[in-house]
């Protein structure tokens, strides 16, 4: 297993005390799309985590997390709006790595290095199982949507247009 993956593996039984099951897959699982195939699962059954930044208001400069449907696209408007924000842009990847401690294209919608607010998009609770990344461009694993909004201590709202 990927030291990457391995290591989400371990923070997810420390911090939050469940076991997963990462799946790694020779073809990347980098976009909703590619996991989706490689899965044989629906596009909508892939939960993306992307990382947002804020300016204005009073989160100027904060990262906040979008859990999305792969079958969904996240309206930055939206995350703006919610987090009375004035903007809100892709966050920079390489502020993605230092603050949240994983590369784009990798990033675990749990097992953060530092606490990030997240929204979570109410259409992954139409799916008895969704599939978050694990770490690494590769790696995946398998989670019921209702465990996945609590490990992540995320708001259920729909942010997507």
């Amino acid at each position: 297993m990927h030291p990457r993956a391995a290591e989400f593996e371990r923070r997810a039984r420390e911090r939050y005390g469940v076991e997963i099951d990462v799946l790694e897959f020779d073809a990347g699982t980098e976009t909703a799309a590619a996991a989706a195939d490689a899965l044989d699962r629906e596009t909508g059954a892939i939960a993306s985590t992307i990382v947002v930044s804020l300016s204005g208001g009073d989160r100027d400069g904060s990262l906040v997390a979008a859990i999305t449907s792969g079958a969904n696209r996240l309206d930055l408007d939206a995350v703006a709006d919610h987090f009375d924000a004035d903007d809100a842009e892709m966050g920079d990847p390489g502020r993605i790595r230092e603050v949240v401690g994983w590369s784009i294209g990798g990033v675990p919608p749990i097992g953060h290095e530092a606490a990030l607010p997240t929204v979570f998009d109410p259409t992954l609770a139409e799916y008895d199982t969704v599939y978050g990344a694990a770490g690494t461009p590769s790696a995946v694993f398998a989670v019921d949507p209702e465990t996945l909004a609590d490990l992540a201590d995320a708001a259920v709202v729909d942010l997507t247009g």
